[in-house]
Order: C-alpha cells, then structure tokens, then sequence
C-alpha cells in the first residue's frame, strides 16, 4: 500500500479530527472531498507534520512518518493551487533550489516535463498563466520522482479548458502505475472524470473511502409527487420541493420505498449537496 492513514487525530477548540483513516495503492487517483470546515485541510497538514496530530499515524511506502519524516517527504510531491512564491524569479531559479532538497532529482526528467508540458524556464513566475503555474509546480514534483502526489486545489480558478488539460495530466502521470495522485478539490465535477476512488469526510469523520462506482451505486436520486413527501421524509438523506412536488437523495438501498417516483442514479455533487444539508438544516425546506 502506497498511503496509509490510521486513526488521524487532531484536537482544536470546537472542532475534531476523529480517528481518519483511509488508504490508497499505487496507480490511482482518490478524490478528498467536503465542505469548508470538514477537516480536508487538517487532515492534510496532519498527514504531512505541518500540525502536530494527536493520535494516530500516517504510512508512506512502508515507512512510518513519524520515524522517517525526511525519508517519506522524499516520496511526496505538494502541488496546490496557489502557486504565488517568487514571482519574479525565472523557473529555471525555482529549479536549482528546489532540486538540492531531493536525493533523487532528475534532470532528464524535469526537461521532460517542461517539453511536455511547454513550459519554457527562462520565464519568471509573474509571467505564467494560473493553469502554467500548475503545471510548472507538477513538473518540480514529479522530477524527484514523487511516488504520491498530494493536490490541494490544484484547478482553483482555472478555465474549464485549463482544467480539462491538467486532468489529463493527471490521468498520465498515474499510468505507468509507479505514482498516486491525492487529490482534494471542491470542483466536484473534475472528480468525476478523474478519480478512481472518493474518500469523503464530513464533520471530522470519514463518511465514506471507497472505489467511485461503489459510492455512487449507494445512493439514487428520486423525484416525486407533492403527496408524496410525507411519506418519503424518513428515507430522504436531503431534499428540495419544487413546483412539481420534490427531488430528494436516498440511499439504494431504500429504492423498493419509492416504486411509484422517479429515480436516476446520483452524481457526485448531488450527493453531497443532499449530505450536507443536514448540517445547514436546509431539510426544513421540504
């Protein structure tokens, strides 16, 4: 196993990090996913000794964070979306420092990505687009071969062009099997593309971490009747009426309660959107 999270605790005032676990092999993609608050950020920082967890451990490749840390940061790549440190300086700068912190640089590697990813290192920082940014901050995590690459936001603010074409690199950096891509974004529908499993944490708990498919196939969308409302309340996990009666989330395996609705399968943004209307207490609605 490439990642392995166990039992992540982290304690602040009015809020928790409950015992997060989830795992990960090599040669996929897993999208994180929540809503602001959720823990997605703490659970990164967590995961990589930015903030001290209370409880729990986090393995990389084998090794134990907590007793290899240099070693298992030599594993990592850290993209995020905000590429904004020296603005003025060439990329070709930015290269020869960050090379001296990593054993296993690559410079035939690195001059790979910059030809792939058309990226010509005599510009500065300031002159790169959002979606260059990106893909440069890709470049220097892939060419001390990163075995796990942790994305925080990477397609904020972009174009869906943009997007588009950093999904498919994400989709080749994990071909050969060799590199996993963790990937925590609020753009649900670029998970859609991309992601092989979901791990979804809600209120400092993992709600689910499981493969795409299965999550999806756990819950159905179902549209029915204004008369029908009061009967379908126990089973709808959120809902919203409308002038036709009302389109709620259940979970499948309550489909056999609504044979007289319409149902359809669930994306992964309705799914959430039903989910985390409990917590805002928009169910009053219907």
């Amino acid at each position: 196993m490439l990642l392995e999270v166990r039992n992540l605790e982290k304690r602040y005032p009015g809020f928790t990090l409950d015992r997060v676990s989830f795992s990960l092999e090599s040669g996929y993609i897993m999208g994180f996913i929540g809503r602001n608050g959720a823990g997605k950020s703490t659970t990164m920082k967590s995961m990589l000794n930015l903030v001290h967890a209370d409880g729990g451990e986090v393995v990389i490749d084998g090794l134990r964070f907590s007793e290899q840390e240099r070693a298992c940061k030599q594993k990592i790549g850290y993209v995020s979306g905000a590429f904004e440190c020296y603005q003025k300086s060439q990329l070709r700068a930015i290269a020869e420092v960050t090379k001296q912190f990593y054993d296993e640089w690559d410079d035939a590697a690195y001059r790979r990505y910059l030809q792939l990813f058309s990226l010509d290192e005599r510009k500065k920082v300031s002159e790169l687009s959002a979606g260059m940014r990106v893909k440069f901050a890709i470049a220097l995590a892939l060419s001390h071969h990163a075995k796990l690459l942790i994305l925080d936001e990477p397609t904020s603010g972009l174009d869906p062009v943009s997007r588009n074409e950093l999904l498919d690199v994400f989709q080749s950096v994990i071909e050969d099997g060799a590199c996993s891509i963790f990937y925590s974004t609020h753009i649900i529908s670029d998970l859609e593309k991309c992601a092989d499993f979901i791990t979804y944490i809600r209120n400092g708990k993992i709600l689910a971490s499981t493969d795409l498919d299965t999550f999806r196939a756990g819950y159905l969308l179902v549209s029915g009747e204004p008369e029908r409302l009061d009967a379908a309340k126990p089973y709808l996990i959120g809902c919203k009426r409308h002038a036709f009666g009302f389109t709620g989330l259940i979970h499948a395996a309550d489909a056999d309660q609504f044979a007289d609705c319409k149902t359809a399968p669930a994306d992964l943004e309705s799914i959430m959107v039903y989910t985390e209307q409990e917590d805002a207490h928009e169910e009053a609605a219907c």
